[in-house]
């Protein structure tokens, strides 16, 4: 399976299965089209009468190039390029067969440990963002914080279960974790102990709105948080707008600062400013440009994910501008690149010499199974976008998982067991997308959410011509 697009400027050609990318010229790319389909006859007749239409003859002439001799070296040119396929196609980079359904099934059979959690240290905000998926912190119930009991037994249960893994991961998450500070320090001190008893090594990470950010957490996060999530939307109206607080005023003008001496204090690396643009603010890659311009060098504006009778929610009537916007947005960087003023955008971030393991990039996160989330009184949900509907909690820190066959469940979702996903070419990008939307839109961690992956679609595709882009620079110079 090939995938093929163009995209500023450039020819590009992915071999789905394999992972790997051809940039090509006009000709292989049109013979490329044609090759699994059609016989080599068929090919050079069809190469021939395009690529002798009066727009590419008018150009040749001008040169003082003959028509015959035109025509005899153009087919010798397929006929090399048919033999470069085929050279290609053999070495297993191109139109290679898809080796990983029997293999994925396997891999779903094995034993799996848990290696994350995510601490809901504090079901309560101090903001009213609209979008809220947490419905402004609660979760669909009373707000809490998490007390130091509940999360000393939740990285109990961690370690416990995490087998020979030796690296764990705990994001502090909310509402606002930070409501609830005293117990992430606690909890980050005891997981230093746990460190040494146990031979782990924790990897925490915090995601906050920057309100209550002052100069002791800074430095804290600094010396435990091996990465910080920097809550906010871009422009000041377009921010404001979604993410007001509970006194109905806007929250830029109060974070921004500290979010960007958070940043320069962490020398622009292990961290990201997190935003989400809605129907309100399709231009969002005006928001990207704003953060980067403002010093962010690591960036992430994504969709909200919301039901359509939402005022904010992404429509489908909106994808074609969207596309557009990430494109501008590809150019933007590319642009920025070049004045020596670079910076990551995450959705753009992609390997393509290697990433994630064949396994990882067909199950995806690992919800349910290796990922779990734990609710301020110690229940377990597959992820922080199940927490509060019942039919999925799966037990609590301190009687276990109980609800095993929920696990199991999700422990074999993957690419394949997913219709939408068994012929698209960026299943292996996506993993199958994200099980909570899947549910939320269609009742079923198996089905994907659609607006999302058409989204999904476009960003690999702008990834990959970035890292074109990358590699033919690389050549120019």
């Amino acid at each position: 399976m090939v995938h093929q697009y163009k995209n500023n400027g450039f020819n590009i050609v992915l071999d789905v299965n394999s992972g790997n990318v051809h940039v090509v010229d006009d000709l292989a790319y049109d013979i490329i089209e044609m090759y699994e389909t059609n016989n080599q006859e068929s090919i050079i007749v069809a190469m021939v009468e395009k690529y002798t239409q009066p727009e590419y003859m008018k150009a040749l002439n001008g040169h003082g190039v003959d028509f015959t001799d035109h025509v005899e070296s153009l087919v010798r040119q397929i006929l090399e390029v048919l033999e470069d396929i085929g050279t290609l196609k053999k070495d297993g980079v191109l139109f290679t067969q898809d080796i990983y359904e029997s293999y994925i099934k396997d891999f779903k059979q094995r034993s799996t440990v848990v290696k994350a959690l995510c601490l809901h240290i504090a079901h309560d905000c101090n903001l009213a963002c609209k979008y809220c998926f947490a419905e402004e912190g609660e979760y669909c119930g009373d707000r809490s914080l998490m007390s130091y009991e509940v999360g000393k037994q939740a990285l109990d249960f961690l370690v416990a279960n995490s087998g020979n893994r030796r690296n764990l991961e705990v994001d502090f998450f909310g509402g606002e974790p930070l409501m609830n500070f005293q117990v992430v320090k606690d909890l980050v001190k005891y997981g230093r102990e746990l460190e040494k008893s146990h031979n782990k090594k924790f990897r925490f990470t915090l995601t906050t709105n920057g309100v209550l950010l002052n100069d002791e957490i800074m430095e804290f996060a600094n010396q435990e948080m091996s990465n910080v999530v920097l809550s906010i939307d871009g422009r000041k109206e377009v921010n404001d707008r979604m993410r007001p607080s509970r006194n109905g005023k806007g929250s830029y003008e109060l974070i921004l600062p500290k979010f960007q001496k958070l940043a320069e204090s962490r020398n622009q690396t292990n961290y990201y400013v997190r935003g989400t643009f809605t129907h309100n603010n399709l231009d969002f890659s005006e928001d990207v440009k704003h953060l980067a311009d403002l010093g962010f060098k690591q960036i992430s504006v994504e969709p909200v994910v919301a039901l359509p009778e939402e005022p904010y929610a992404i429509k489908e009537e909106d994808l074609p501008f969207l596309f557009e916007e990430y494109d501008k947005l590809a150019k933007f960087m590319l642009e920025r690149k070049k004045e020596g003023k670079d910076f990551n955008f995450f959705h753009f971030m992609i390997d393509l010499s290697g990433g994630p393991c064949v396994a990882k990039r067909l199950s995806g996160c690992g919800s349910g199974t290796e990922y779990l989330a734990v609710t301020p009184w110690g229940d377990f949900y597959p992820c922080h976008q199940f927490v509060g509907q019942q039919e999925f909690l799966l037990g609590n820190v301190f009687d276990g998982i109980k609800e095993t066959t929920l696990c199991e469940e999700f422990k074999h979702c993957n690419v394949y067991s997913k219709d939408k996903c068994k012929d698209c070419f960026a299943r292996f990008y996506c993993s199958g997308g994200c099980a909570a939307n899947s549910y939320k839109f269609h009742g079923s961690i198996h089905d994907a959410y659609d607006i999302g992956c058409e989204l999904q679609k476009k960003r690999v595709e702008c990834a990959i011509m970035l890292k074109a882009a990358e590699a033919q620079d690389e050549i120019d110079e």
